[in-house]
Parts: structure tokens; sequence; C-alpha cells
């Protein structure tokens, strides 16, 4: 949730640190820091509270310029932000910056205390400067210090490491947390995102998980976490991939789609470890406080409601904790009961959403517990104002029709799930279930879209389509609400979704042979009864597209479409089902011949009522 940057060159680095954590901003804006080797061979930090320009003011008192130098920008998560939990963290000439957690931190602080070591801040971080430093004191060699060190900690992490007495080298680790070397000419780099490097390069090692490194101007070492040399091909940066370009893609919603794999992987970074998730990327005080959550609202918009439907099934399933989900636009307008231990989530890919925004400050008025912000700009409102934060680092989103933002949402919130469940004292087994099944999320994502060339041929279906119905079952029933909003917002085609067993009770009226009825099929306990709905569709003379798991065996009419996923663990099926009706609904306005990335009528942010 935070941002590393490192150089050592021939040059003074301190304008490279700047731009880097410049670029880094959106991972945290709760303090920044930068520490290098100055002309007197002495360490010189410079530390400031809020965001990076309030580091820049301060380097503007009080200027530091060296050849070796790490940086930092912080999310706050042990410690309040303030300007003693700021990064870098020093013992003696030594200096760390670090993003994760150690989880050990407690057991390893009064171990150092009890040794002699004074803390001057909150953070588990400074735990892994002390520890550095007593090793470095025994050994005299940075990197066995470092090796050491690693054998001591346990949690999630990005290190980078520099001494007073080593100013030829940067030493760095990582676990859990992405961490690069950039290359340059006779000057090389460290970043925990290589976006805060492209001002200087565009090629780099991509260090893997347990590696730990030495970098210098000429060139780096790499170990893997067996102490073996390795060495990890240089890559060359795909600015398009990454740019408010749209690269080879056709719109920027096409492109979006694409970039949910990695995604995905971003959002998880630094949050799982081997047998449970990391419950302090909530914030400095969420950890202590989930055991106390009795009742949980989800307060959001659009496609951020969607994402609160389908969690609470997560939630209620798992967890045994009441879960109500409503609209943000309605909650704030009646008298809301608000239960005992109540915990307020707001869900918003902007964080500026004016409607979210203003039930998270009425909420303040209120006895909730605390209030949660699940959203994908750190420097947001809704952010900001809240008590706790998740970030899901979708990246920027330009089409205006939500895809990567929404399924970010959905593996925050199947996060935050397993979390309370965790702490919960819920069986292992099912932490394990999750756990798995997050880690395999962006693979099967990939397979799954695979399938376009299928939905494009689809697509043409809809080409004189007016309306359409979209049915799902379960937690599958908001990812039908979803499916019908894009085809909507994007197509303009009339759409709208039920809960299948809801078709007798009306909907049914409307299906002939001109009506396309999709459904979403997963192999649960809710099969049998969802393909006794389908043939309630295809007795009418229903168009039947329907979306199945490869293990449902549903026989199609002449008329029908059925195209098969991959069979997944229940958890993780809802967030593998949106991806084809994202496909089509985006292949749909194409034969309809729409404006994809801005549809008539509508805004990405919407900052009014």
């Amino acid at each position: 949730m935070c941002g590393i940057v490192g150089a050592i060159a021939q040059r003074n680095i301190t304008p490279i640190l700047l731009e880097g954590l410049r670029r880094l901003e959106y991972r945290g804006y709760d303090s920044a820091g930068l520490a290098v080797i100055n002309a007197d061979g002495k360490v010189q930090r410079t530390r400031a509270m809020g965001k990076v320009i309030e580091l820049e003011k301060a380097l503007d008192r009080q200027p530091a310029s060296g050849h070796l130098g790490i940086a930092h920008t912080r999310w706050a998560t042990h410690g309040r932000p303030a300007e003693r939990n700021a990064h870098p963290h020093q013992s003696g000439g030594l200096v760390v910056v670090h993003n994760g957690i150690i989880e050990n931190h407690a057991e390893l602080r009064r171990q150092l205390q009890s040794r002699g070591f004074t803390f001057t801040s909150d953070t588990d971080t400074e735990v892994v400067a002390h520890l550095l430093a007593q090793y470095y004191g025994e050994t005299d060699d940075l990197l066995s210090a470092l090796r050491l060190t690693l054998n001591e900690i346990h949690g999630a992490y990005a290190l980078a490491v520099m001494h007073q007495e080593q100013p030829q080298a940067l030493y760095c680790a990582r676990m859990g947390s992405p961490l690069v070397i950039g290359e340059g000419s006779e000057e090389h780099y460290l970043a925990s995102d290589p976006l805060a490097l492209l001002q200087v390069t565009d090629r780099f090692r991509y260090l893997a998980e347990g590696d730990h490194a030495r970098v210098t101007r000429d060139g780096c070492e790499i170990w893997n976490a067996q102490n073996e040399i390795v060495e990890r091909p240089i890559s060359r940066y795909e600015h398009a991939a990454h740019s408010l370009d749209k690269g080879d893609y056709r719109h920027f919603m096409q492109k979006e789609i694409f970039e949910q794999p990695q995604a995905i992987t971003d959002t998880l970074a630094g949050m799982l470890a081997d047998d449970h998730v990391l419950t302090a990327v909530l914030g400095p005080e969420a950890e202590n406080r989930l055991a106390d959550i009795g009742n949980i609202h989800i307060v959001a918009c659009g496609t951020s409601y969607h994402a609160g439907l389908v969690a609470r099934y997560w939630i209620e399933e798992q967890t045994g904790l009441p879960c109500q989900v409503e609209v943000a636009s309605e909650y704030r307008y009646r008298q809301v009961v608000v239960p005992a231990n109540t915990l307020l989530i707001t869900l918003s890919q902007s964080g500026e959403t004016a409607d979210t925004l203003a039930v998270l400050r009425h909420a303040k008025t209120r006895n909730y517990l605390a209030t949660l912000a699940i959203c994908n700009v750190a420097g947001s409102s809704l952010v900001r104002e809240a008590d706790w934060r998740l970030l899901t680092h979708a990246g920027p989103e330009i089409g205006v029709a939500s895809t990567k933002a929404f399924t970010t949402q959905l593996v925050a919130l199947l996060w935050l799930t397993t979390a309370l469940a965790q702490v919960r004292g819920v069986p292992a087994a099912t932490l394990k279930t999750n756990l798995d099944a997050l880690r395999s999320l962006p693979g099967l994502v990939e397979q799954v879209l695979t399938m376009e060339p299928a939905i494009i041929d689809l697509a043409q279906r809809f080409a004189n389509k007016h309306h359409a119905l979209f049915l799902g079952r379960g937690a599958h029933y908001p990812i039908a609400m979803e499916g019908a909003l894009k085809l909507k917002e994007i197509s303009y085609i009339h759409a709208e979704a039920y809960a299948a067993g809801e078709l007798k009770h009306g909907p049914l009226a409307l299906v002939d042979e001109d009506m396309p009825v999709i459904s979403v099929a997963p192999s649960d306990s809710l099969l049998e009864k969802l393909i006794s709905n389908l043939e309630e569709v295809r007795a009418r003379g229903g168009q039947l597209v329907t979306f199945a798991c490869e293990t449902v065996d549903h026989q199609s009419g002449e008329q029908d479409v059925t195209l098969h996923l991959p069979n997944v663990p229940d958890c993780i099926s809802p967030i593998l089902f949106t991806l084809p009706l994202q496909l089509l609904s985006y292949h749909v306005a194409l034969v309809k011949g729409t404006d994809v990335d801005k549809p008539r009528n509508l805004a990405k942010s919407v900052t009014v009522e």
C-alpha cells in the first residue's frame, strides 16, 4: 500500500527520488520521506506529513543531495500518520524503507528493547532497522545482516536498505510485495512499481518471491530464498499498457477488460500470507477491532452497489454477520437503524461520488463502530475521510462503464470477508479455500478472457434487439444485474435483471421469440432450480444465452447459445462470470455503433446528487 524508490548514481539522485514519489503517490499519501548519503558520507534524512509536495517544501528549506538514496510514500498500517512514523527509518548509520507488514513485530520489538535499542516510532518497520543494525554490528557485512534479518521477520515485505559505511551499494528484498530493479547507464534504481522510474529507464528486472539483491552503479547481484545466485531477465516496460493510451485496443473499455488479471494481482499484493490474510493493511487501528464487528452496512451507487450485493452473500455465509446493502442516494434519506458495533463500508471507484460521500459524512454523527472506504483512488475524499481504507489498485479507468474497478472491488470484498472470517475463528479449511482461490484468480481471468472470439460471434445476434433479460441466482443475481447495467450503459439496449425464481411472478410475460434471456449458470447448489427457470423461458419461445460452468450438462435448444467457463470454487465464481458479460456488452455496443467509452448522458465520476 506504500511506495518505494531507490537510486545509486554518479549524479545527485534526489530529483530522481522525488519524481518517483510523485508517480507513486497514488499508493499512499499519509507521509513521505527520503534519505541520502551526502557529500560528508553521512545519512541526511528528510520526512514530512501529508503528500509529496510537503516533502518538497521541506527539501526547499533544507536541501539534500547525494549519489545514494532511498525514499518512501506511506500508507499507514502500524502507527498513525505522523512525521515520526514516516519512512525512512534509521538505526545509527543504517536506513530502511519498507512496504508490507511485519507480523511478528511486537515480539521482536520487546527483544530489541531488552538489548538496548530505543524506538522512536510506532511502526513495524523500525524493528527491521534495529535488527539490521544489530546484525551489521555482529558481522560488519550488510548482505549477511540482511539475510539474518530476513530469517527473523514474518509477513509480507519489500525492503530497501543502505548504510553510510557502505555507500557503494543498495540492498533490497521482497516477499509478498513487489519490487523491481531498474537498469541504467552507470546508475541503477529500485522501486515498488516500474511507473516510479519511467523518467530514467524502461528496462527492469522483476524480483521473484523470496529474492534479495545488492545493487551498485554498474549492475546487480540477485539471490533467491536459498541464497543461490540467480539471473532475473531484463524486461522492457510496455508504456502503452499502463498509460492513458489505448495501445493496440480499439477502446479504453476493451483495454481495461484485458487489464483485469494485472489489476487483481496489484490489488492483492502484500495482503496475503501463506495461510492467512494480513489484516493490518486496513489501517493502524483496524486489526484490533475487526473482532468487535457485529453488523455490516454496505453503501454504494451503480456498479459499486452490485459489488456490495455480491459481498452480502459472502459475508453472511462465511462469517454469520448480518449484512445490509443499500444505494447511497436512498440510505441517507431515511431513518436508518444502526445496531451496536456496525461497520459502515462505502464503495466507490473515484472516491468522489457525492451520494456515497454524503453517507460517510453523515455516519460521523451516528454510532458506527468504524467506517471503511474501498476505493481505487488513494487521495480521494472518501479515502481521506474514512476511518479505515482498502485500495483496489485497478489503475486509471477511462471508460465510463466500469470493468476492472468492479472486479477489483469484488476481490477486495472477498479479501475482507476472509479477514472477518479469520478473526471469528472459522475452520482453517475455509480460509485455505479463499486464499487459494484468490491466488488463482489472475490466471483464471486470463483463461476466461480467451472467450472473446465466441462472444464476438454471439454479439451479432443482438444487432436488432431492443430489450434483454438477465437471470441469476444467489451471489450471481447481482452479477446478472451488473451485466444488464453494462448492456444498457453502452449499447442503449433496455435490459433488466431478475433473480431467476422471480420469472413466474411477472417478467415471464415479456418473453417471446424476440427476447434474448442471458443467464449465468455456475455449478452450485442452486443450479437445478436455475435450469428449471430456463426451461420456463424455452417453453415460451425465448432466446436463451447461457454462460455455464464446464461441468454443467445443460441441453440447449436449436436457437440457444451456451458458452462454458471453468469450474471454480463458489467464492470466486461471481468474479469470473462477470467477465463474459463485460465482453458481451462491449461487442454488442460495437455492433450497435455506439460511443463505447463515452456513452450518452453519463459521466465517470458522479460528483453531484
